[in-house]
């Protein structure tokens, strides 16, 4: 029988205690320094605010029980081996799977991505000191595992699929975030916005990178209201920028200057980092349509009073609850109605 969701939420709590403050004393300064050095894509301020919404969001108590009462008593009485790969694009983006498959009562078999190993290892290390008996194994490709959740780029998506061909499981690609404005938007819900668009330096897939604006929105506003203050900007994406606005100045294309991004007018994800693409629409139904025909491209949808099932409002992208499955897929109920192992 596997234990009961108050045993995970205590821990989960007592971890989340371990964490608070983190970055502000020597201890956690280094860990998050070193974070940093590892991988030039992060900045301090991005280790310690993803910590924090961590800490928040996913590991608080009454979060945390909310979130496990919605699948009942765990039943299982022989743990399955659970394969989890993880991506490393935003610090800590693999740990909601790691949770996941060990409030299951499942055994997690962790592959950390070189880019956000130094504060996975941490985080994994304060975990399996509050609670010896959580067994957080490595994963070795070899060996054969009764689950699969894998998350990647598209490419290594199709490579996934071949190589857990055979066990359930959960395969993630590449996905983007868009933005719904009617033109009330207030200067204070734009500049939210803006954390959306360019936190983790919009590596994340709940970054927005498209905007939908109606036809006779003022996109000088807009590019005013979500520039973020030029010193936060990571100089790598600072490069970026610099490189496509000379490609385009060079193709003789129209695009708006924010300093350190441009916005362009299309109808599709941009394939640039620092590029924002504006969206005009006539009707709230052309938008619809096109989220409907893209869903499977979309992680998230930023607006007001918006009409999806993942929808969030203006400012919360990158603050995700435990309930906010990438790609909209219930990787508790997905682990909850796996087969015990022996029983296939």
């Amino acid at each position: 029988m596997g234990k009961p969701a108050a045993y995970y939420t205590e821990l989960f709590a007592r971890l989340g205690g371990l964490l608070e403050g983190f970055g502000t004393v020597p201890e956690t300064r280094a860990v998050a320094e070193a974070a940093v050095a590892a991988n030039p894509w992060f900045t301090l301020s991005d280790v310690v605010f993803s910590v924090d919404a961590v800490r928040r969001n996913m590991l608080d108590a009454a979060v945390s029980a909310r979130w496990l009462s919605y699948y009942g008593a765990n039943e299982r009485t022989v743990r399955s081996r659970v394969a989890v790969i993880m991506a490393g694009n935003i610090p800590l983006v693999g740990l909601s799977d790691l949770l996941c498959v060990v409030a299951s009562d499942c055994i997690p078999y962790i592959k950390m991505s070189s880019k956000d190993s130094v504060l996975m290892e941490y985080v994994v290390g304060l975990l399996c000191g509050l609670a010896p008996g959580i067994r957080v194994e490595r994963y070795v490709p070899e060996e054969r595992y009764d689950a699969a959740i894998a998350t990647g780029s598209d490419n290594t998506g199709r490579y996934f699929h071949a190589l857990f061909d055979g066990i359930p499981s959960i395969i993630r690609g590449s996905r983007s975030s868009v933005a719904l404005l009617t033109g009330e938007e207030t200067d204070g819900e734009l500049h939210a916005l803006g954390r959306d668009i360019f936190r983790y330096s919009g590596l994340g897939c709940r970054n927005v990178s498209l905007v939908f604006i109606p036809l006779d929105y003022d996109l000088a506003r807009f590019v005013r209201a979500v520039a973020p203050p030029e010193e936060a900007v990571n100089p790598k994406y600072r490069n970026n920028y610099r490189s496509l606005r000379a490609r385009l100045r060079a193709a003789g294309e129209d695009f708006y200057d924010g300093g350190t991004f441009v916005v362009t007018v299309g109808d599709r994800f941009p394939v640039s980092l620092s590029n924002i693409v504006a969206f005009r629409y006539d009707r709230a139904e052309e938008v619809y349509g096109w989220l409907e025909a893209n869903d499977g491209a979309v992680q998230c949808v930023v607006g007001r009073d918006v009409v999806h099932p993942r929808a969030v409002g203006f400012g919360a992208a990158q603050m995700p609850w435990p309930w906010d499955y990438p790609d909209g897929t219930d990787v508790m109920a997905f682990l909850r109605a796996l087969p015990e192992p022996g029983s296939r």
